[in-house]
């Protein structure tokens, strides 16, 4: 089973790409708890995934 995302917004670039998936992560500086969540969101999607011998990933891919 493969459920792919599309976000058409500026991306993350590579090098915080693992981040994302780090409890109370926030890449964006100007975000703060009461302004862009509380930054567990694809954490928790990630450890789900894995009880269920999945994976997540984030890539940078143009669909055509």
């Amino acid at each position: 089973f493969v459920l792919l995302v599309d976000d058409d917004g500026p991306g993350i670039p590579p090098d915080e790409r693992e981040r994302v998936f780090e409890r109370f992560a926030r890449l964006d500086a100007s975000r703060s708890r009461t302004t862009g969540g509380s930054g567990l969101g694809l954490a928790l999607v990630a450890e789900i995934v894995a009880d269920h011998g999945g994976s997540v990933r984030v890539e940078q891919y143009i669909i055509g």
